[in-house]
């Protein structure tokens, strides 16, 4: 039995680093994913995100640092680490012209921690759990690339997993094929499943994953829960007003400096600084005639833009 390391984490990594000589396509990394998250891996295109996913699989060596999977060093560990972990990376490549079955039958086959007594029902159930059985005599050139994603996803599912590992699974998908993924992502994840997407597309990290971390030139520049990073920026504070004077004086008192431009003030604070009832309680109370009020924090893509100096691909 290997030794456990850091048990509430399914990934955890210590200055993870890979270099290509001189170049360091991921920079002393140190990511966190909890048990039973669905963890987005989110950085534009280049940031390292694929590179990480292989370091992490030991499928790259680490140049240096540490990598734990499910507790279990990597690369030391890997083989005791494996069974447990299954991935989808750099996309699915199936034999186009054997059904989705037998595709499956083949992979299996080349699993050397694979039961061959159980193959044929366990490849029956991981295309029943990705909704494929209606298809699974189809051959896979004929699948739409909603339907290759899902059979990939099948073929990691072929074992019983704590971990999953997505490299862009939604890449290059359809609307109705993006719907498809998402929903089986949030089904899988509700059977107690740890999910690691990387992804480019904001919009997919926003609307399924529960924690997240940002890369940007190999480096991870944010990380935590979506709730933390939505919240942990500042706000900017708009008062259109006729007394900007009075207005700026009453803000002044609880700790607010804004500055008028004609009737409208402006001021940044931070999220927690106060709250905005007490805002415009202050400035009633000042008798601060107020026309118009909003508080407003950053979205993700702001936040994440101005960490990475970057843009993302907000829709496809």
């Amino acid at each position: 039995m290997g030794s456990l390391v850091d048990p509430e984490y399914a990934i955890y990594t210590q200055g993870l680093t890979k270099s290509f000589g001189s170049h360091n396509a991921v920079d002393h990394i140190d990511l966190r994913v909890p048990k039973g998250s669905i963890f987005g891996f989110l950085g534009p295109n280049g940031s390292g995100k694929t590179t990480t996913i292989r370091a992490l699989l030991a499928l790259a060596n680490i140049s240096s640092g540490e990598v734990s999977l499910l507790g279990y060093k990597v690369p030391e560990e890997i083989g005791l680490a494996l069974p447990k972990v299954g991935a989808l990376v750099e996309g699915p490549a199936f034999y186009p012209y054997l059904s989705g079955r037998d595709n499956l039958i083949r992979f299996d086959c080349a699993d050397r921690y694979a039961d061959p007594s159980t193959r044929l029902e366990r490849v029956d159930q991981a295309l029943a759990r990705v909704g494929l059985s209606q298809a699974a005599s189809k051959k896979v050139h004929a699948y739409s690339l909603g339907m290759k994603q899902r059979l990939g996803i099948a073929n990691a599912l072929l074992q019983p997993r704590e971990l999953l590992i997505l490299d862009e699974p939604t890449n290059g998908l359809d609307p109705q094929g993006t719907r498809e993924v998402r929903n089986l992502i949030r089904s899988l994840a509700s059977e107690g499943i740890t999910i690691f997407i990387s992804s480019h597309l904001l919009v997919e990290i926003e609307q399924i994953c529960t924690h997240l971390a940002v890369m940007s030139m190999g480096k991870i520049v944010a990380q935590g829960s979506v709730e933390e990073l939505s919240t942990s920026e500042i706000r900017e504070l708009t008062i259109t007003t006729n007394d900007c004077e009075r207005g700026i004086q009453a803000l002044k008192s609880i700790g607010i400096t804004a500055t008028a431009t004609g009737d409208v003030l402006k001021a940044r604070i931070p999220h927690d600084q106060v709250a905005p009832e007490v805002i415009v309680r202050v400035l009633t109370e000042l008798n601060v005639g107020i026309k118009g009020f909003t508080l407003l924090a950053p979205t993700l893509e702001e936040r994440f833009v101005s960490l990475t100096g970057e843009g993302f691909d907000v829709a496809r």
